[in-house]
């Protein structure tokens, strides 16, 4: 198969974490983003709660590249990138009305770039999770988005991107497992993989509430849906047992990992009621799931539209490095794990 040059395979320093970032994430652009429920500095206020706890500097984050149209058109269609370039469509994916009275061209500038600097940022750490065992885009997660429509602030298929990138491009890469816990269902990706069999899709979500895609539910295989109010024990315990269980049902060379933080109690969209502690908990419970196994992992942010988010991901971050899951080390047990499943 023909692939295109790329800069997102690039090859890093060892010297720097695979913690992917850039600060072209953030979206501020007059004051427009606050009309949408999404705190767009989480990224940026991420980055400097990591900073502040001396986990990252400057000179060991990855700094991510901006996807280019030929990035994109990896997975989507000609049709569906030139229709970013009417404001009203941007506007009605991003949920920012305001923005379809914009000229396009800042909307590409002010908007759209920031969601192609994290698609790349997705892209660029699957490739690392590869290298290095684990990999964390500080941004990303944008699981409404597929191949020819975008949607729920999603302009871009970052996930089905960075998936299509590796059985592409990086050997012995042939099947990935999605674990998909943001409190919405990903709709973007499932359209995307609904009939590859290579993909497993493992999503829990709160069963009342955006997008209710009945088509795309058909691409999950492992499917754990939430009622409202979910609370801590119930949902730690269904993380465990399902992604224990999907992972032992398909053995993927690569885990993708969508760790929204919109399931946090109190979220205007999510609907749950899950406690700062049990985000971090829950974080452990995958990247352990992971670990044992010796499967890289690729974590990503989605959703999240409490100003305290950022907060809590930072923490959940700083806690698998306690506990071991990432940092330098993880890669060389991580590499252990894989020689002893191989032989």
């Amino acid at each position: 198969m023909f692939s295109h040059r790329t800069d997102l395979y690039a090859s890093i320093p060892r010297t720097c974490l695979p913690i992917v970032y850039h600060s072209d994430y953030n979206i501020t652009f007059m004051g427009l983003e606050k009309l949408h429920p999404f705190d767009a500095g989480k990224w940026g206020k991420v980055i400097h709660f990591l900073k502040e706890e001396q986990l990252i500097t400057d000179g060991n984050i990855v700094e991510a590249c901006e996807a280019t149209e030929e990035d994109l058109l990896v997975v989507h269609t000609k049709r569906y990138l030139n229709r970013l370039k009417w404001s009203l469509v941007v506007a009605t994916i991003t949920e920012i009305p305001p923005v379809m009275f914009l000229p396009n061209f800042l909307v590409q500038r002010k908007v759209l770039r920031p969601l192609r600097t994290q698609t790349g940022g997705t892209i660029m750490a699957g490739k690392l999770a590869v290298d290095r065992g684990w990999a964390i885009n500080v941004g990303g997660g944008f699981h409404h988005c597929s191949s020819d429509r975008g949607g729920g602030f999603c302009a871009y298929a970052d996930i089905t991107l960075a998936i299509k990138f590796l059985f592409e491009r990086v050997e012995g890469i042939s099947r990935a497992t999605i674990i998909d816990l943001d409190a919405h269902q990903g709709n973007g990706h499932e359209r995307d993989f609904l009939d590859d069999r290579r993909v497993f899709i493992m999503d829990m979500y709160n069963r009342h509430i955006y997008p209710r895609d009945g088509y795309a539910k058909r691409a999950i295989k492992r499917k754990v849906e939430l009622d409202w109010g979910t609370e801590d024990s119930e949902y730690l315990q269904k993380v465990e047992l399902h992604s224990e269980g999907a992972l032992n049902e398909i053995r993927p060379d690569i885990i993708i990992y969508n760790a929204g933080t919109d399931i946090l109690d109190g979220d205007p969209l999510g609907g749950l009621s899950i406690s700062p502690h049990g985000i971090v908990k829950r974080d452990e419970i995958v990247f352990r799931a992971a670990k044992r196994r010796g499967i890289p992992i690729l974590m990503v942010t989605s959703g999240g539209y409490q100003k305290k988010t950022a907060r809590i991901i930072a923490d959940s971050i700083l806690n698998l490095h306690r506990q071991g899951l990432i940092g330098p080390e993880a890669v060389f047990f991580s590499f252990l794990a894989q020689i002893s499943h191989h032989t």
